[in-house]
């Protein structure tokens, strides 16, 4: 590790993840040299019209291109991993991860063309690594996929722990639990910063353990009379395996649909993540040849997303399954922020195919994969940092992790409630101060463009949305510039045109008012003629009925 020379700063960095749940981007510079901590993405917000993907915007990275030697990632999930391939188009960069994480990594780099160019270096926690200036160790986690790392950065002003992703289960799965004799030890070297996720810092005491998931898929597997169809996270693999368990146990067969659930079951026991009996795994052309109470459906679908297995289950759009009188389905997951209506009309249109639906933590289907606050404030007691930055969640998840802190004697003053671009900056002694801003937001993808969607197109798709489209086709002669016929109207989720002739007829009249005056005024620029034309016409439409739809002038010349 290079020596502190007592001029170059620590430079902590997020780029996505604070005030948001998703797109988790965090960067570790110092002098010549940069890491960044995950790369993922987030899933668009209703008001984003049409957009597919929300990525962070990394401009900063393309920026110092020279200085980053790594990206290395806590964990396999979307919001930590999706945003690489994006990245590696951009940045030709190092990615350092655990078997289970570069495993489901392999598969969407592929999808890019990007694997055969990216180097891959798989992290064992018990083995250190060098990038850089830093030295990097490993702590096991617990989550809601295995493979869940923490991560220590030896800089050389001091250490900065990331939690990663964690909660404290006691009784883990695939029996690794988080490593404390490693955090004693991070500990008594001295931690600068922690860096600590606050997704659960509204829930108070401990998160229950993802066993208490199986208790529940037995209570539901022991009453169903017919066919169980299981919708979960693709990448939920201990979810995945305590179906596959119950199944087992009450002599179902497993049925696999969905890409993603297809693609991560394969490589999760290839790479013996996950157990899974012999000749438990059937196509699903095979289902005929079995009872109902004999299958069990393994689906991804838990966000109610629209082409997923389990919605075109519910609208009756499903090659093998259509959901039917006696199915139970089990919905073994929490709503991401933003999909709660979406998930509540999949909801709906499965009790309406007249299936018994299990959701939520009420019904023991699902217990979340962060920790709440008696464990954080475990994590923060057992660091003992001298600063601590709350990171991963919503703005008043962050303020409540802070709390927290403050509550067991961390100075508020060495607290810092950051925003994507903030930079928090130490010195040589180890202070730490908020520093100027570097350029942060987000990356929209729409299909195949990326980046090309910007905050006015977004503006006028949901002016579409809301009140639709006008367009004025006007005829005029290019001699002498005056109109030629009436002027043509047409509309589009604005009014319907045989109800509004009243309407559209003064509209039109408007336009052939406005456009007499401007020859009058000998006025021959098209486009302030067309400015005229729509703002007569907004006004009208506004005074009349009190909506706001997007105006198109054309002006055709013969």
């Amino acid at each position: 590790m290079a020596k502190n020379n007592n001029k170059a700063k620590l430079r902590l960095i997020p780029l996505g993840g604070l005030g948001e749940v998703g797109k988790n981007m965090f960067v570790i510079e110092y002098g010549d040299d940069m890491i960044v901590i995950d790369a993922g993405l987030m899933f668009p917000e209703d008001e984003m019209l049409g957009i597919d993907l929300v990525l962070p915007d990394f401009t900063y990275l393309k920026k110092n291109r020279n200085k980053l030697r790594a990206v290395v990632l806590t964990h396999g999930h979307e919001d930590h991993v999706g945003a690489l391939p994006y990245l590696l188009k951009e940045i030709d960069t190092k990615v350092y991860g655990t078997r289970l994480t570069l495993g489901l990594v392999k598969v969407r780099l592929e999808e890019y063309h990007l694997l055969g160019s990216t180097k891959l270096i798989e992290i064992h926690p018990n083995n250190p690594v060098n990038i850089g200036c830093f030295r990097l160790e490993f702590f096991r986690t617990s989550h809601s996929i295995p493979d869940g790392i923490g991560i220590a950065i030896h800089t050389p002003i001091g250490l900065v722990l990331h939690s990663g992703d964690f909660k404290l289960d006691q009784t883990p799965i695939d029996g690794n639990t988080i490593e404390f004799d490693k955090l004693s030890s991070f500990r008594e070297k001295g931690i600068l910063a922690l860096l600590s996720d606050s997704t659960n810092a509204e829930s108070e005491g401990f998160t229950p353990s993802e066993r208490v998931v199986g208790d529940g898929l037995r209570r539901i597997f022991d009453k169903a009379k017919g066919r169980i169809i299981v919708a979960s996270f693709a990448s939920h693999i201990h979810r995945i395996q305590q179906v596959i368990d119950t199944a087992h146990k009450y002599g179902r067969k497993i049925v696999i649909t969905g890409r993603s659930m297809v693609n991560n079951v394969e490589i999760a026991e290839q790479l013996g993540y996950l157990k899974v009996p012999k000749k438990i795994v059937i196509h699903p052309a095979e289902m005929k040849r079995h009872s109902p109470k004999q299958i069990c459906v393994l689906s991804t679908g838990s966000q109610g997303e629209p082409l997923s297995a389990l919605a075109r289950m519910a609208n009756h759009e499903h090659k093998w399954v259509e959901i039917e009188d006696g199915d139970t389905v089990i919905i073994s997951a929490s709503a991401v922020p933003g999909n709660e209506k979406s998930i509540f009309q999949t909801i709906d249109r499965l009790f309406k195919c007249g299936a018994d639906v299990y959701y939520g933590s009420i019904s023991g289907v699902h217990v979340s994969g962060h920790g709440a606050q008696e464990e954080l404030k475990l994590l923060i007691n057992l660091a003992k940092p001298k600063y601590f930055v709350p990171i991963h969640g919503e703005y008043r998840h962050l303020k409540h992790h802070a709390a927290l802190a403050l509550e067991l004697g961390i100075p508020r003053d060495h607290i810092f409630i950051a925003s994507n671009g903030d930079v928090i900056e130490f010195d040589g002694n180890g202070s730490a101060k908020m520093k100027e801003r570097v350029t942060a937001g987000v990356i929209l993808v729409d299909g195949l463009g990326v980046g090309d969607i910007g905050d006015v197109v977004l503006r006028d798709r949901q002016q579409l949305a809301s009140d639709g489209i006008l367009i004025v086709v006007v005829t005029v002669d290019k001699q002498t510039g005056t109109i030629v016929g009436s002027p043509d109207l047409v509309t589009r989720g604005f009014v319907y045109v045989k109800e509004s002739g009243e309407l559209l007829d003064e509209a039109r009249d408007r336009v052939v008012a406005t456009l007499e005056r401007t020859a009058a005024d000998a006025i021959t620029d098209w486009a302030v003629l067309k400015a005229d034309v729509r703002r007569a016409l907004s006004s009208y439409i506004y005074d009349k009925i009190k909506r706001r739809p997007m105006i198109m002038p054309i002006i055709v010349e013969v």
